[in-house]
């Protein structure tokens, strides 16, 4: 059997994980299970209608608004073009625009992103110019992305009401991590309120959507709409279908989950495909700590026949390293791209 190495790219270099020759099989229930929620939230009728607790219309309504985001003409995702306008890769990003797979092609994907601002809080909303010095300098909500939008009705709206849902099922879901980890339950409290806290609304039509890759922060919480097409790498090294359940999120480890806890987590290995002649919406929620928090693998995590294996650095470094080295990359492979000729003339005679 021949095992073959999967490349992906992290802050510090890749990392590489094995592959079985095998076509990617339908999960089973052990592999990709469904758990439930209902205890994590209050008795009211209106948070058990959805496990999860954010309500199948604001789900809807934030869809259809990225549909009627990506199906407008070029040069209006423009106004809000992530490359042109972005300190921080918020905004409109186009189809094969970035390759998240160092070894594999250009994404074949659409994509609106917008990042945590004070003011949105669902929970404690606050004026930047409010925040400590060492907080207010890692926000990379950017208001270009609202301000070039306005012509669409209800687009802010539905959208910070999904990202709103998603932020306070995060701040519930850190709190139950921190327990399996023989945490006190609120060990992160005081290092999620004003976290790194992004929501990217995603269109794919072709077959490679998205390469191979591990998301950066604690976890991601993913919603995809029935096309389907989520897979994920097992610890053996099948890729396996995570096919849409309705009424779920699905809830992926990342980098610096596995960091902190030492690798009893694993950041989860996914791609994306459109095996569809539709086109597929999925709209991800990636949470990590405050950007500024400097963090050590937890000391639960630890012993002296196993020691920390990573180095304390805080979340937004970890970020910032990993975004620097897709750019640059990305760039590198787009100017080879360029040079290479796109026809080649033979002239035969004198």
């Amino acid at each position: 059997m021949s095992v073959t190495k999967l490349e992906l790219r992290t802050a510090l270099g890749p990392v590489y994980r094995d592959v079985l020759p095998y076509q990617p099989r339908d999960c089973t229930p052990d592999e990709i299970p469904i758990i439930d929620l209902e205890p994590m939230f209050s008795s009211e009728l209106s948070d058990r209608r959805k496990n999860h607790g954010i309500p199948a219309e604001t789900i809807a309504r934030c869809k259809g608004q990225v549909l009627n985001f990506m199906r407008q003409p070029l040069e209006r995702k423009d106004q809000v073009g992530s490359r042109k306008y972005s300190k921080y890769f918020n905004g409109y990003l186009g189809r094969r625009k970035a390759q998240i797979s160092p070894s594999e092609t250009p994404d074949v994907r659409e994509s609106f992103t917008f990042r945590y601002s004070p003011e949105l809080d669902p929970d404690h909303p606050k004026d930047i110019s409010e925040l400590p010095n060492e907080v207010r300098a890692w926000i990379r909500g950017e208001d270009f992305v609202w301000k070039g939008t306005e012509h669409l009705p209800g687009f802010k709206g539905d959208l910070v009401a999904y990202w709103s849902g998603c932020l306070r099922l995060a701040r519930k879901l850190v709190r139950m991590f921190a327990l399996s980890l023989d945490l006190e339950e609120d060990y992160w409290d005081d290092k999620t309120t004003y976290p790194g806290a992004e929501t990217q609304q995603e269109i794919t039509q072709d077959f490679v959507g998205l390469g191979s890759h591990t998301d950066l922060q604690l976890f991601t919480l993913l919603w995809q709409d029935s096309v389907g097409g989520l897979q994920v790498l097992t610890r053996e090294g099948q890729w396996i279908k995570a096919p849409p359940i309705e009424g779920t999120l699905v809830v992926n480890i990342g980098d610096y989950m596995m960091r902190l806890c030492n690798d009893i987590y694993k950041s989860t290995v996914h791609r994306v495909t459109n095996e569809s002649t539709q086109e597929r919406v999925s709209m991800p929620f990636f949470f990590g700590l405050n950007f500024n928090c400097v963090e050590s693998v937890v000391p639960s995590c630890t012993s002296e026949s196993n020691p920390a294996k990573y180095e304390p650095i805080s979340c937004g470094d970890w970020c910032q390293m990993r975004f620097k080295m897709e750019t640059e990359d990305f760039a590198k492979q787009e100017a080879k791209r360029s040079m290479a000729p796109s026809a080649v003339v033979l002239v035969v005679g004198g």
